[in-house]
């Protein structure tokens, strides 16, 4: 399974080491490693929920893929695993919009300061890093204004001092199968994921849709299996993609959020077969919603021009087909306990 790079040369299978790789997008990427080529892959997380089904002994591709349960945190053996991989990439971060008002400290923690003993270990260890960023954080931040211990900074003055081979990646609302989660089912009943899984969760309920100030800020939104073959490419191609940020979106899948609300709904009774006519909609607050302080911004307008020039990519997917594969997961994944639930109501 070894193919050829961009400029036509064969590529060396890597050892990758994956922090976050159980995750939504850790997952799929492994999926993709795993099933189409022939690196392997390590796996840091707190959890292995999500990547379970590449685990299996059974499985053709046992031996490839492995899990560390590691907190980054505060575990020795994170160095041990970077050390001995040959490619880095850090996907760990907390990424739901609530957290960033009730959890602000462990966002702080885990987006930005538990990354820097990983740039760190990196540049000691001289070993390729691939940090994943998000659009909704570093969207609204000039370089200039970031504080001087953020990772950011960090990566690239190891970049320039030391050598530190390193990629950014700023996706833009990947969406997919496997995404967050539904509360009170598999997560915290009090739990507010991002807006596709809130609205999915609404669905399933046959709740109202809870449109934050109206929603009429506009997203962008990105198929996971289009965004995996953009981070592939940069895996495979360091000559590419070194020293790079790259913008992952689909500026095609444009609309504001009442508008995707709208579309979900359609798509949902196309999957599920209920007619779902009844379903409605409520204005409310982002202060009662998410909490004092939540700020937003009304539209996230990603710039391809650096990945299409370097790496040659473009997303595939229209908008309702991910809306189809993503509802359609989603519902045979929680319908029917969803339906044990409400046909039980707790006394």
């Amino acid at each position: 399974m070894a193919g050829l790079n961009l400029d036509g040369k064969a590529i060396t299978p890597l050892t990758i080491c994956l922090i976050g790789g159980g995750g939504f997008i850790g997952s799929h990427l492994c999926e993709k490693l795993i099933a189409e080529t022939s690196h392997k892959a390590i796996i840091v997380d707190v959890s292995s929920e999500k990547i379970s089904h590449l685990l299996e002994k059974s499985c053709s591709w046992f031996g490839r893929i492995e899990f560390h349960k590691i907190n980054i945190k505060n575990d020795s053996r994170l160095e041990t695993l970077i050390r001995t991989s040959d490619l880095m990439i850090n996907l760990a971060a907390i990424c739901t919009p609530a957290d960033y008002n009730t959890r602000p400290l462990d966002t702080i923690y885990s987006n930005f300061l538990d990354a820097i003993p990983v740039v760190k270990y990196c540049t000691e260890s001289k070993k390729r890093l691939i940090h994943f960023s998000t659009c909704e954080v570093y969207g609204k931040t000039i370089g200039s204004f970031l504080p001087k211990d953020h990772p950011l900074r960090q990566v690239f003055a190891e970049g320039a001092e030391h050598g530190l081979k390193f990629t950014i990646v700023r996706p833009f609302n990947w969406i997919g199968p496997r995404m967050d989660f539904i509360p009170g089912v598999d997560g915290p009943s009090d739990g507010v994921p991002r807006v596709l899984a809130c609205f999915s969760n609404n669905l399933l309920h046959g709740e109202p849709f809870k449109l934050v100030d109206g929603e009429q800020s506009q997203r962008t939104f990105c198929y996971i299996k289009d965004a995996i073959e953009a981070v592939l490419l940069m895996i495979e191609n360091p000559e590419h993609a070194n020293g790079q940020i790259f913008n992952v979106a689909n500026p095609n899948n444009e609309v504001t959020v009442k508008q995707l609300a709208e579309m979900m709904i359609e798509v949902y009774a196309k999957v599920s077969g209920d007619a779902v006519s009844n379903v409605s909609t409520v204005d409310v607050s982002s202060k009662d919603f998410y909490g004092v302080g939540y700020d937003d911004s009304d539209k996230h307008i990603p710039d391809m021009t650096i990945i299409n020039r370097q790496l040659g990519w473009n997303p595939m997917t229209p908008l309702r087909d991910l809306l189809e594969s993503t509802l359609t997961y989603q519902f045979q994944t929680y319908s029917q306990s969803i339906k044990r639930e409400l046909s039980n109501p707790a006394c």
